[in-house]
């Protein structure tokens, strides 16, 4: 994986060249990134819980399904991440573009400076839909959206998620609590204020 070849941009998101994925990370280069986020019709926000074999954020609740878009792929090949991460079959032109957000993570030696391509499905779904690639994530929770909202925008510190994970046995467990701002991604506040707004517009045009 480390070698998996990525397009590489300058901060105008001009492509400049092709680098591994090892050197974007060491380096600090600009890379492309697929996000989708799934809202269920309930509007429960969806997240997944990241393996412990992870670089980054091993254990941490994070974006429904996300990855990187490789070298020879164009924008519409990240939907295959939905399909390896979480199991579902999703058609991208289905896919609702919510914008491309720019933003720099550096933890340890691992300098994350990403084009988030992001988009959004709103759709019916029961824990029973998904079926988790166990080296990248081993759980699937939900938290009521409005709960994500006030989170991203930082009225309250702590959110109550509802959903499963896989035991060290392969046993399935229920979860049902409430978790910190330590147990979530710490992708920068702008990130999650943008995309709670755009959801929050997309979901009232729906009602």
């Amino acid at each position: 994986m480390k070698n998996e070849l990525l397009k590489i941009f300058d901060q105008a998101y001009k492509e400049i060249g092709v680098a591994t994925r090892q050197q974007v990370h060491a380096v600090g280069h600009w890379h492309e990134t697929f996000h989708c986020w799934i809202v269920g019709k309930e509007k429960e926000e969806y997240f997944q819980l990241r393996s412990s074999l992870k670089d980054m954020y091993p254990n941490l609740l994070d974006i429904t399904a996300a990855g990187h878009i490789l070298a020879n792929e164009e924008m519409k090949d990240g939907i295959r991440e939905v399909k390896e991460e979480i199991g579902l079959e999703l058609n991208y032109n289905k896919l609702t573009k919510l914008g491309v957000i720019p933003y720099s993570v550096k933890k340890g030696n691992i300098i994350d400076n990403e084009f988030a391509n992001v988009f959004l499905v709103v759709g019916e779904y029961t824990f029973d839909d998904f079926a988790l690639q166990l080296e990248e994530v081993v759980g699937l929770v939900k938290v009521p959206f409005q709960q994500f909202y006030d989170y991203s925008f930082h009225r309250i510190h702590s959110i109550n998620v509802t959903g499963f994970k896989i035991g060290e046995n392969g046993e399935k467990l229920n979860i049902d609590e409430e978790v910190s701002i330590d147990k979530i991604v710490p992708h920068v506040p702008a990130y999650y204020q943008e995309i709670a707004t755009k959801i929050l517009k997309h979901i009232e045009r729906k009602d």
